[in-house]
């Protein structure tokens, strides 16, 4: 159980104030915080199993700086996406349908892309190779991040129902671009 409760802690703790916290704010703004959780989970689950399946290797086989690219791209046009989706008069319902991917898959997308190559993955990580039970530093890790990202539903939620729309709207468009652009100059720095 010291594995567990070790991952649990670790990642509860770093997740907090993070930015996929903030991100899935934004999704519960804009879709069903059922949906949101669930597709935070899905990605929370994918994510933290392949740090505990490859282990110290993740850092060899994708490279940090091109997940944050990449991740930052895609924060960028969640935010524009955030933006324009509403202007186009749609209510909340038939913006959902009419997305390519669904909530669910989107806010699990994201989430997979957001944190590869995150401290919590890394966290994850560290702590399989400390650990011999694999699977309880993976039901720690989850368990940590899906507690501290709720944190994020339920305030996105409250948000949502205290803001008027076009508040909302732009402070979750405001949050996917704050992330977009800050992880594409931290790309470039840590590349200069």
């Amino acid at each position: 159980m010291e594995a567990f409760w070790a991952s649990f802690l670790v990642v509860f703790l770093a997740e907090l104030g993070d930015k996929t916290q903030l991100i899935v704010m934004a999704f519960a703004v804009k879709y069903n915080w059922r949906s949101v959780f669930l597709g935070m989970t899905l990605g929370i689950f994918v994510v933290h199993s392949l740090a505990v399946a490859i282990g110290s290797l993740a850092g060899e086989l994708i490279p940090v700086h091109l997940m944050t690219i990449i991740a930052s791209c895609l924060f960028i046009g969640f935010g524009v996406w955030t933006l324009r989706g509403d202007d186009e008069g749609e209510d909340e319902d038939e913006a959902t349908k009419s997305s390519r991917f669904g909530p669910l898959l989107t806010v699990a997308m994201t989430f997979i892309i957001g944190e590869m190559g995150d401290k919590t993955q890394f966290a994850a990580m560290t702590m399989a190779t400390q650990y011999e039970s694999w699977w309880l530093v993976l039901c720690g890790a989850v368990l940590g991040m899906v507690l501290a990202d709720s944190l994020g539903i339920i305030a996105g939620t409250f948000l949502h129902r205290r803001l008027p729309a076009k508040k909302m709207r732009y402070l979750s468009a405001g949050i996917f671009l704050l992330f977009g652009v800050a992880g594409l100059l931290e790309s470039v720095l840590q590349n200069i």
